[in-house]
């Protein structure tokens, strides 16, 4: 069967596309966004919309030279590593800036409950907010920052291994739909320690989540950017 060599290409790029949702920058990057999550089926979503993203722009790059024959040169795709570096450090920023908020929000409910409400029921604690409002916006466009980087090369790879255009293509699409399918698989078990019964159950927990996470995210970041730009 002369169809089978590129039908097992195909079936390996949907399994790189699961593996490489798995990379350090993409699972920091997402920890950092289902870490504002209380419940599981959210952050999946979250996982989904970075992967839609990141098939988005790998797709697109791959259209660009597949089709059109535009050449990027390795250069360009350096300060594309070193975007995606400026934007784990952001991501870790203004996770700390929403967490220092919301932080200071529940302690002023808390002693605004105590104080002039003794004795009343007062439940407003139960209403804070999570910053979760455009989470899946957000995870899309940092799964499409996610896509500049190592894109020129994964095309390059594919158009020495599958000589039609159709079939390079399609391995872009089936890798894009790897990669959501483990990014999925990423953010729902990064959110487990967030959900509702755990996240509630400690704040010294919660606060020790939010650290490691967003600090680690962070000095990646900085990694990268010196990686590709010094």
């Amino acid at each position: 069967m002369p169809n089978l060599p590129l039908i097992i290409i195909l079936v390996y790029a949907l399994y790189e596309g699961f593996v490489h949702a798995f990379e350090a920058d993409h699972v920091l990057a997402v920890s950092n966004i289902v870490s504002q999550r209380n419940r599981i089926i959210p952050a999946i979503k979250d996982g989904i919309f970075w992967g839609l993203g990141h098939t988005s722009t790998i797709f697109l790059i791959g259209v660009i030279m597949i089709l059109f024959k535009i050449h990027i040169s390795e250069n360009s795709f350096s300060y594309f590593e070193a975007a995606v570096g400026l934007m784990l450090i952001l991501v870790a920023i203004f996770r700390l800036y929403l967490f220092w908020n919301k932080e200071k929000s529940m302690t002023y409910i808390h002693k605004h409950d105590d104080i002039e409400h003794i004795g009343e029921n007062v439940q407003s604690h139960v209403h804070v907010y999570f910053g979760s409002k455009h989470l899946h916006k957000t995870s899309y466009g940092i799964g499409i920052v996610h896509g500049l980087a190592g894109s020129g090369a994964l095309v390059l790879l594919i158009m020495t291994q599958i000589q039609t255009v159709i079939g390079s293509l399609l391995y872009l699409i089936l890798f894009g739909a790897g990669s959501m399918i483990g990014m999925a698989f990423v953010a729902g078990l990064f959110s487990i320690p967030f959900s509702r019964k755990l996240i509630f159950s400690s704040r010294n927990l919660r606060i020790a989540l939010v650290l490691i996470s967003s600090g680690l995210c962070f000095v990646y970041g900085c990694y990268v950017m010196y990686n590709n730009l010094l």
